[in-house]
């Protein structure tokens, strides 16, 4: 792993943490939230969310940065984060443009393929074993998962808010990452939404 990824995930973790801290809003009802009823995209977003095995083919045509949001249906903040980032129009405008979009159950059943491994559901960790690996291992809900092309997931656990979601997007989103450590691209970055 490259040193400012490091550095960006020490960062992530510290503002998730401070965020983390903050009250949702009472949730969306189940049937206008995707987090309760997967598949369904709430009215007022565009975000077209897929499922992973979707995202492996739709990498084979081109690639790009794959967002994925780790969400549980009991996780109040999961909803408060479809409520008001993913439905965001900035957001929602962006992430349609700059990625592949992933919403994921952690705790689905389902088997899940990717990159030539299977995962099930275990048990032992109430979850799909897939949330797992892209969380390293520490399962926090909801979590922002980042997998740019040719590297590893990088897991961003928390509730954020369109302000503080677009730092993150747009350094993966715009490339930055490729040449620039996150700390020098937050010097120079000015938000927008």
């Amino acid at each position: 792993m490259k040193p400012y990824f490091l550095a960006f995930l020490m960062l992530a973790g510290t503002g998730s943490l401070l965020i983390s801290a903050r009250k949702p809003a009472p949730a969306p009802t189940a049937s206008s939230n995707p987090a309760v009823n997967p598949g369904k995209i709430p009215a007022a977003t565009s975000i077209p969310w897929m499922t992973i095995e979707e995202v492996a083919g739709k990498l084979r045509q081109q690639q790009k940065p794959i967002l994925i949001d780790l969400y549980t249906t009991w996780c109040g903040w999961c909803k408060q984060m479809d409520r008001k980032t993913y439905s965001n129009k900035k957001v929602a405008e962006y992430l349609t443009d700059k990625f592949y979009t992933v919403k994921l159950d952690a705790e689905t059943h389902a088997t899940i393929n990717w990159q030539g491994r299977t995962y099930d559901f275990d048990p032992q960790y109430r979850c799909n074993l897939f949330a797992v690996y892209l969380a390293h291992g520490r399962l926090e809900f909801p979590t922002t998962i980042i997998i740019a092309p040719g590297y590893e997931p990088q897991a961003i656990p928390g509730y954020m808010e369109p302000k503080d979601l677009e730092l993150l997007v747009k350094f993966f989103g715009d490339g930055a990452y490729r040449t620039r450590s996150f700390d020098d691209y937050q010097k120079g970055f000015h938000p927008t939404w």
